[in-house]
């Protein structure tokens, strides 16, 4: 399974132009008096083989809609999303990414589903992919699947250091456990000093949050108690390893330097075994998962979220049938078919037993049960566009003040996020 970064998941990366969207008839053009449901799923969202079963599957039931799916790619995506709400020709489902819905939802442009959320079990839903999917008290996305970071580690490594990751349930008893992996020449993690989604986990597990209403407004919470003690965490777990201070997961990519073969544990989506071991074959069978570890045992560590809802344009030809596609994609028979097809965490807590058979996955399914998004607010974009997040981390692991520096941070997610208001 490829998995995108799930960066992807936060901010999308606006670019290209509108491309042709439905045609808005209420027939399939054929003479056969069938709706034509024109939907928009992204790139390896799904694969070309559960596309085509469930195209069957869909048919069969409602032989009155012509289901025609297109597939997008994530690249200038948003703005092609903007333009289709604000055309007379969009669409009638597009799948969104998660963090995005809240854009989409400030200008009107899409179908409020509040009153149909208990028709959809909604009170299973993952919270990280449900609340970002709601704006000012309404419901416009629906979750479709999530996914999450994991901790990826050496089996072999932690054996020989005569430690056993089913005992890691706490975050005190990954640091101790941690340092037993850092000696000699093996790193205990390979932990990056900007990985701000980790870090918002830690922030998220304490009780604090990012950035909170205050007022009419927001208020970042990088300053608060919590907020805190969450940084006192981080810099004591990359403390544990060479990960560098100045840059993120990505630069250099962290799967590679763990093939390298002297790091005992990463955390990434489970995908990142797949590029370690094309990387390192040696390392094939030598990989493991868990959950990222929590504050006490009965829990797992907060997660940030990533994944996808699926909206409907407020000028969509089909509302109903839009409405029966998202029923059935969403729905807990076609849910747990996907879940295991692409290495899903699916959209139900109730639905985690779906990837008990794939390790990876259901590790990730664990974390996803304390899934959270960042602040739901359309200016989050920009503040990620700035990332004070990360410079704060850089400024502490070097060396100065973490209150001064995390209250400097605040002030400009403060001032970021109440600027568009």
């Amino acid at each position: 399974m490829k998995y995108r970064s799930l960066a992807l998941f936060s901010t999308l990366v606006l670019g290209a132009g509108l491309a042709a969207c439905s045609s808005g008839d209420s027939s399939d053009g054929s003479g056969s008096g069938r709706t034509a449901l024109d939907v928009w799923l992204m790139r390896d969202s799904v694969s070309a083989g559960f596309q085509k079963e469930f195209e069957t599957g869909f048919e069969k039931a409602h032989p009155g809609i012509d289901l025609k799916i297109q597939i997008q790619e994530w690249e200038g995506i948003g703005e092609k999303v903007t333009a289709a709400l604000a055309s007379n020709d969009a669409p009638d489902v597009i799948e969104v990414g998660n963090t995005q819905v809240a854009q989409y939802a400030q200008s009107g442009g899409l179908t409020d589903f509040s009153d149909r959320v208990d028709e959809l079990r909604g009170g299973d839903w993952l919270k990280g992919l449900a609340e970002p999917g709601s704006y000012d008290g309404k419901q416009y996305g629906i979750p479709y699947y999530a996914a999450n970071r994991v901790v990826i580690h050496r089996t072999d490594l932690f054996e020989r250091a005569g430690v056993d990751p089913a005992s890691i349930r706490t975050r005190d008893q990954w640091i101790a456990a941690t340092r037993k992996l850092d000696k000699g020449g093996t790193q205990g993690i390979y932990l990056p000093g900007q990985n701000w989604y980790v870090l918002s986990g830690f922030v998220w597990d304490e009780g604090g949050d990012l950035a909170v209403k205050s007022g009419g407004g927001w208020k970042g919470g990088l300053d608060s108690p919590e907020a805190l003690r969450a940084m006192d965490f981080y810099q004591r777990l990359q403390a544990l390893g060479k990960g560098p201070k100045d840059s993120d997961e990505s630069q250099p990519p962290q799967a590679e330097v763990m093939a390298k073969g002297q790091v005992a544990q990463i955390i990434a989506v489970p995908g990142g075994a797949k590029v370690i071991e094309e990387k390192n074959p040696e390392l094939k069978g030598k990989l493991g998962f868990f959950p990222i570890p929590g504050k006490s045992a009965d829990r797992p560590g907060a997660v940030f979220t990533g994944g996808s809802d699926l909206v409907v344009p407020a000028v969509a030809a089909h509302q109903e049938e839009a409405f029966t596609f998202i029923r059935e994609l969403t729905g807990d028979a076609w849910q747990k078919k996907l879940a295991v097809a692409m290495s899903y965490v699916p959209n139900k807590t109730t639905l985690a037993d779906a990837v008990s058979g794939d390790p990876g996955t259901a590790a990730m399914a664990a974390g996803a049960a304390n899934g959270h998004a960042t602040p739901n607010t359309p200016q989050w974009a920009a503040v990620e566009a700035k990332n004070p997040v990360k410079e704060y981390m850089t400024a502490v692991l070097t060396g100065e003040d973490t209150a001064s520096e995390a209250a400097k941070a605040s002030r400009t997610i403060t001032d970021t996020l109440n600027s568009g208001s």
